[in-house]
């Protein structure tokens, strides 16, 4: 799925990490290889973007390795990845009913985790209390076309 896409934007008008799930992992500046944080600092600190959107979509095998869990040959790295946005996945799926209510149900958690990830690094919740920056959680369905925003009760179409 490819942002500029959905956005219908030219070349150079988005700043865009593409990872695994577009997981936004928590801020833990311990001198590792952070690449999302990395690509995150020089949007937000030097670039100054004055958005940003946590982009999920329906099917997304990252969220599918995550609930089901990540196939062998993808241990080393895809499996602790998925940990980044983990932690809300029980209570998102609890109430779902079948396979893919569950995924659905997934791949909205994994939106919000990153958002609330986002809020983890200091110079971003600086920025949004500052209202220099706002956060968005949106949900592309690469089937339907529709794009939504993740609120806190499920998915509002985009008008």
């Amino acid at each position: 799925m490819d942002p500029a896409t959905v956005f219908g934007a030219a070349p150079g008008e988005l700043f865009v990490i593409r990872n695994v799930a577009g997981i936004v992992p928590p801020y833990q500046p311990d001198g590792g290889c952070h690449g999302t944080s990395a690509a995150l600092e020089f949007g937000v600190r030097v670039l100054r973007v004055a958005r940003i959107v946590v982009l999920g979509h329906a099917q997304c095998g990252g969220v599918r390795a995550m609930v089901e869990g990540a196939p062998p040959e993808a241990a080393d790295f895809v499996a602790p990845w998925m940990q980044a946005a983990s932690a809300g996945l029980p209570a998102a799926t609890a109430a779902a009913a079948g396979r893919e209510e569950i995924l659905a149900e997934a791949e909205l958690a994994v939106v919000r985790a990153s958002l609330a990830n986002l809020m983890s690094f200091p110079w971003i919740a600086q920025a949004v209390r500052d209202e220099t920056l706002s956060l968005h959680g949106m949900q592309f369905d690469i089937h339907t076309g529709v794009l939504a925003h993740v609120g806190k009760k499920g998915l509002e179409p985009v008008t």
